[in-house]
């Protein structure tokens, strides 16, 4: 049977001297693999749609066993997210999140417009911080772990300030912070972003400036949350701390040198 659908490699595996198997995330037919043969040869007619991120129309025949790819026809291959590392770096924690939080063959839509979307706005040069924190929440929302983030899961109370409870899966206010001695401090800017993501798509994420902290706030609100719902260990996470680590370290580095040449006085003949 001949397959034909709209969809993003999400993972490539070698096969052999010249095969590679494709993870396709699809929008008609799911999470689908795709053995595209000869595609590690430099002229073969499947690399350019056999690299990683690549969106594009996949022509296969299906059968038995696993699919055999006979046409890709390349819609973007998102190339300045390659040229990038940290880009590549969110880039790749993105699909493998998809990749490990769907099952195969279950056709979602939104999910794949989704991740379409989120690879756009890293291409265009969007904040990955922020891509990345709203790609978690509509991950988490798809997989039934939607964190309460209206009002104090406790009493209802709206409008005051928020502590997040990763235990008690939302917001506490500070009347009801006693049931939770280990929520995380979250600030209004936190609070308006958590609250604002619950509600956007991923294609509709515009021009949003926020500040270090708040994104620190975010980044351990939703990474913890992951952490304690999920359970996933992912490879790309730890390399994507890594990353962070360093050029956190790099920028106090450099922020550190421009202060002392500020301070340095004048030398007088």
């Amino acid at each position: 049977m001949i397959g034909k659908a709209e969809g993003i490699v999400v993972r490539t595996t070698d096969y052999g001297e010249a095969n590679k198997i494709l993870t396709v995330f699809t929008r008609e037919a799911g999470k689908i693999g795709i053995m595209a043969r000869g595609a590690k040869k430099t002229k073969s007619r499947f690399t350019a749609i056999s690299q990683l991120f690549t969106y594009g129309h996949f022509l296969y025949q299906a059968g038995s066993g696993m699919a055999s790819l006979q046409q890709g026809d390349l819609i973007r291959s998102f190339r300045s997210i390659r040229e990038d590392l940290t880009k590549t770096a969110y880039s790749v924690y993105l699909v493998e999140l998809l990749d490990r939080m769907t099952e195969d063959k279950e056709r979602d839509p939104y999910l794949f417009d989704t991740l379409l979307s989120a690879l756009t706005w890293a291409d265009e040069g969007k904040d990955m911080e922020i891509v990345a924190r709203l790609f978690e929440m509509k991950m988490l929302q798809a997989a039934g772990y939607r964190p309460r983030l209206d009002a104090c899961v406790h009493c209802g109370a709206v409008n005051v300030p928020f502590f997040f409870s990763i235990k008690e899966g939302g917001f506490l206010c500070q009347n009801c912070q006693r049931h939770d001695p280990y929520m995380v401090p979250t600030g209004p800017g936190a609070v308006k972003v958590l609250q604002y993501f619950t509600h956007m798509h991923m294609h509709q994420l515009g021009n949003i400036n926020v500040s270090s902290k708040t994104k620190q706030q975010l980044r351990q609100v939703m990474l913890t949350f992951f952490d304690e719902y999920t359970g996933l260990s992912l490879k790309s996470r730890k390399f994507l701390d890594q990353l962070e680590r360093m050029t956190e370290t790099l920028t106090e580095k450099a922020n550190e040198k421009i202060n002392n040449i500020a301070v340095e006085k004048p030398k007088h003949e």
